[in-house]
């Protein structure tokens, strides 16, 4: 046998072990992503809360509260005037069709 065709035969193993390896690492990065799918349903969840806090009657939550879905896990971030704000909020979230549950980390600052 010819010192090239050992080489060979070492190489090309390891050559398709380092190549199957790739493949699994770039599945793994990939798959904590959202599909096209997923992400326009969670926009869509976004906006619907958006609006309905917009649109209840008096309490101006929409300026002072950021809204962020993933996978239909709404979280409610920034300031409200009081607790009871702070829970209408959560409950108007709760309400919108398509969320699964709601995360509220809004903060009382009178």
């Amino acid at each position: 046998m010819s010192k090239s065709h050992s080489v060979m035969r070492f190489v090309l193993p390891v050559l398709a072990a380092l190549a199957a390896g790739g493949v699994v690492a770039a599945c793994s990065v990939t798959s904590g992503r959202e599909s096209g799918e997923e992400y326009a349903d969670n926009a869509a969840i976004t906006a619907k809360v958006k609006t309905a806090l917009a649109n209840d009657g008096g309490l101006g939550l929409f300026s002072r509260v950021s809204v962020e879905t993933l996978d239909r896990v709404v979280q409610l971030s920034g300031f409200v005037p009081s607790f009871d704000d702070k829970m209408r909020a959560g409950q108007i979230a709760q309400g919108v069709e398509g969320v699964r549950s709601v995360r509220n980390d809004l903060v009382v600052q009178p």
